[in-house]
């Protein structure tokens, strides 16, 4: 190993200092992760440089770039991206629980990719703030899914005359988990339209879109903010308030790794686009289109 001395350090001492193996060196210093030169046809890693990384990485930010990261997608729930996953046979697994906790958990090195659809009231945007506010410098990419339309899940014929969240008022809903996006909207929407929290009555949160769904179809309460497309699965009536953008963020490195390509591979297909249009309520024109580049 190189003495603390030495102001470059080869691959091989690189990946004695990070205990990881070389190749691990060699995939962290092609995707721009850690800050290195070429000398000769050699890399070479300034040593000050790598302990500031090595810093910098150390509390509260994406650690397991020593570690290979299990092949899982987390975040916020889609019927068409579960679909996808079992229908590509990329091997992928799917861990969903939240926008806002795929985030996290991604930053903590539990997967490869997680869904995102969390709007940005300053800039109207969709995910982007997030995204490069957690994993600002990090070999991250976000690229885009669909665009979806959300609005209010409501009973078949909507006996409540539900037109729009303002109608809310005195009626009952179905939240989400803090962590999911559908939730953040939410909570904006009601906000945006003068409506407190003691204006409206609330079961337990739903943990998925499709149990927020069940809810309405069960008659335990009379709006959800959810997808058309489980609108339309359960035979509910929708009102749109919203097209939203869903988009995966991914690390760099495994959306090259033959897994995600396999995922991707598929929805290039005739299969998945039909798929898309049967669900309803997806613009998927766009997928794999980038928003934000760490």
């Amino acid at each position: 190993m190189a003495e603390p001395s030495v102001e470059y350090l080869t691959t091989k001492e690189l990946a004695q200092l990070l205990r990881i193996k070389e190749r691990k060196v060699y995939d962290l210093a092609a995707s721009g992760a850690i800050p290195c030169s070429r000398a000769m046809g050699k890399l070479l890693f300034p040593r000050a440089a790598v302990e500031a990384w090595v810093a910098q990485h150390s509390s509260g930010a994406p650690a397991p770039l020593t570690a290979d990261r299990p092949a899982v997608i987390l975040g916020s729930s889609d019927p068409l991206l579960e679909w996808a996953l079992r229908e590509s046979h990329s091997g992928l697994a799917s861990f969903l629980d939240g926008s806002m906790d795929g985030l996290e958990r991604l930053a903590r090195g539990e997967g490869i990719a997680t869904g995102l659809h969390v709007f940005d009231p300053a800039s109207g945007d969709w995910n982007r703030s997030v995204a490069a506010a957690r994993f600002d410098g990090q070999p991250v990419v976000l690229a885009e899914w669909a665009w979806r339309e959300r609005g209010l899940i409501v009973a078949r014929g909507n006996p409540k005359k539900i037109r729009g969240v303002e109608s809310l008022g005195g009626l009952t809903i179905v939240p989400r988990q803090a962590a999911a996006g559908s939730q953040v909207l939410l909570e904006h929407l009601l906000q945006e339209a003068g409506i407190a929290g003691g204006d409206i009555q609330q079961l337990p949160q739903a943990r998925s879109e499709a149990d927020a769904a069940l809810a309405i179809l069960e008659g335990k309460a009379d709006a959800a903010l959810g997808l058309s497309s489980l609108a339309k699965q359960y035979q509910l009536d929708f009102v749109e308030i919203v097209k939203e953008r869903f988009d995966l963020l991914a690390w760099r490195r495994d959306w090259f790794e033959p897994a995600f390509q396999d995922l991707l591979a598929f929805c290039r297909s005739s299969e998945f686009l039909e798929k898309a249009q049967e669900l309803g309520g997806y613009d998927v024109s766009g997928l794999g289109r980038v928003h934000f580049n760490g």
